[in-house]
């Protein structure tokens, strides 16, 4: 499943959660500018992350790993192996935020363990394979997520 749709998915079960468990909201002052300059930031993350493999002259689709031209280390890939999940992720944060709910803060560590499991992994197989060495630095060098 592409990770914008996992996204999608998790934002929906984070908001029903919330719906489910009405006794776990909670009052935050500044709640909607709070929420909206997380989720804003998260945003400039991702949008950053693709210009950067743009510009690097390779694919941004993770469902395509094995067509990578290049391994991309600098910018926002110093930090964080997959800072387009890590935007992801804050967006997912800035959703919580909003709901104000605490059991919507569940849909984050479920993220984090789905795309773990079932993207990152097997994205970081296809460029050790294709990469080798490089790879294998640049992983030792960089966190997965921060």
């Amino acid at each position: 499943m592409p990770p914008p749709a996992v996204m999608a998915v998790v934002g929906l079960l984070m908001w029903v959660a919330a719906r489910a468990f009405p006794q776990a909201d909670f009052q935050l002052p500044a709640r909607g500018p709070l929420a909206s300059a997380i989720a804003l930031i998260g945003l400039a993350i991702a949008i950053v992350a693709v210009f950067q493999f743009h510009r690097a002259g390779t694919t941004p689709n993770p469902m395509k790993p094995g067509k990578s031209a290049t391994v991309v280390v600098s910018g926002v890939y110093r930090y964080s192996r997959n800072p387009m999940y890590v935007g992801d992720l804050l967006i997912l944060a800035g959703w919580a935020l909003w709901l104000a709910n605490a059991a919507a803060f569940l849909g984050l560590p479920l993220f984090v363990a789905y795309l773990d499991r079932f993207q990152i992994a097997a994205e970081e197989r296809a460029l050790q394979a294709r990469f080798g060495a490089a790879y294998d630095a640049y992983r030792a060098a960089v966190r997965r997520w921060l």
